[in-house]
């Protein structure tokens, strides 16, 4: 099946051609366009990328911000480990590559949070090389163009995807005629996967590959392609502890690794521990602890309970825990006019605005 250059002349006229991060072969916008999009929706990216671009607005910016502005600027974009790459990524293209991204896929997936679709994209939009692209939408087109039953996210179908992705890729001679086809050609894909060939409803009468497409042939786009495997998601439970102080809350900075890795947070216990006995622990003589609403925080592989305490604690005590060093260890207070600059997790910084907004910390 040749679906090419009809799939060339479709995004040229149908696909979408105002995206920020379009109409360039810049690598680094292309770069950061692209790791931003992993598992997440254009929308949600879209402000992202702008503010993203005006805080760093080069590859060497990048690599010579400290990494807490890194995280600031990605905070609630979530899967942070994206943003320590994209940080590690950008050092590496400095220190390595002379400032310079590599100029073809197989060198671009060789540095941090770059994987071999991700590669391809670049390399296809900046370079116009011949190459196979294969992220969520995409094989989603595939499975229906080709009635390809199973779990796409398993290795021996995801085999499969690929080797039909890397066949339906435009001939040499394409891409010689026409500079453009490879770029348009990538583009079209992520676009008749975001705008036609949809997750649910898809916009079948309009695709212009339903006479080719098994999936529409025997009536299974509804079925294609096979969900993977739901897991019944674990739940863990913990308590933060707002410590708030004359404008000032105590926060922790977590570690590089593990959830919400390099981001600054509210100290955690044990959940069923009082609050009074979680502050002795952390140096912290309490003047007056309050239960706040517990509410429920998903990740991907397991659903999270938080049980807050709000903490009055005197200004005497706080003084005299910075003053003797008795923090606990990554910890620092914190004006809550500055608390836009630190890389927040999602429900904390919605917890936390919504308690300044109600004028509960000041």
């Amino acid at each position: 099946m040749k679906i090419a250059p009809r799939l060339v002349a479709w995004q040229r006229k149908h696909g979408r051609h105002g995206l920020p991060w379009q109409n360039t072969r810049d690598p680094y916008r292309v770069w950061l366009s692209e790791i931003m999009l992993q598992q997440t929706q254009v929308a949600a990216v879209l402000d992202y990328y702008q503010r993203f671009l005006s805080k760093f607005p080069t590859v060497k910016a990048l690599a010579q911000a400290p990494a807490d502005q890194v995280m600031a600027q990605w905070a609630g974009l979530g899967y942070y480990a994206r943003a320590r790459n994209l940080h590690a990524c950008a050092k590496q293209v400095m220190g390595t590559w002379q400032g310079k991204f590599p100029p073809d896929a197989a060198g671009l997936a060789t540095l941090p949070g770059i994987g071999p679709s991700t590669a391809a994209a670049i390399a296809a939009f900046c370079y116009g090389e011949r190459a196979a692209i294969l992220d969520g939408n995409v094989k989603r087109v595939l499975a229906r163009l080709f009635a390809i039953e199973g779990d796409p996210t398993s290795r021996p179908i995801e085999l499969q995807l690929w080797s039909q992705a890397r066949d339906l890729v435009p001939s040499a001679r394409t891409c010689a005629q026409d500079p453009d086809a490879m770029s348009a050609y990538t583009q079209g894909l992520m676009d008749l996967g975001a705008t036609v060939c949809t997750r649910s409803r898809p916009q079948c009468q309009v695709c212009p590959f339903k006479k080719d497409c098994l999936a529409f042939q025997q009536g299974r786009c509804d079925e294609l392609p096979w969900p993977r495997a739901r897991k019944v998601l674990p739940e863990r439970s913990t308590a933060m502890l707002i410590a708030h102080q004359a404008g000032h809350i105590l926060l922790m900075q977590r570690p590089t690794t593990g959830i919400w890795g390099g981001l600054w947070s509210l100290p955690e216990c044990d959940y069923e521990l009082e609050p009074t006995m979680a502050c002795q622990q952390l140096g912290l003589a309490a003047k007056k602890t309050e239960a706040l609403a517990e509410f429920l925080h998903v990740f991907t592989h397991y659903r999270l309970n938080i049980r807050p305490h709000l903490v009055h604690v005197e200004q005497s005590d706080r003084t005299r825990a910075e003053k003797a060093d008795l923090l606990p260890k990554g910890g620092e207070w914190v004006s809550i006019k500055t608390l836009h600059e630190r890389g927040l997790p999602a429900p904390v910084r919605k917890l936390l605005d919504g308690l300044i907004a109600a004028q509960v910390l000041a």
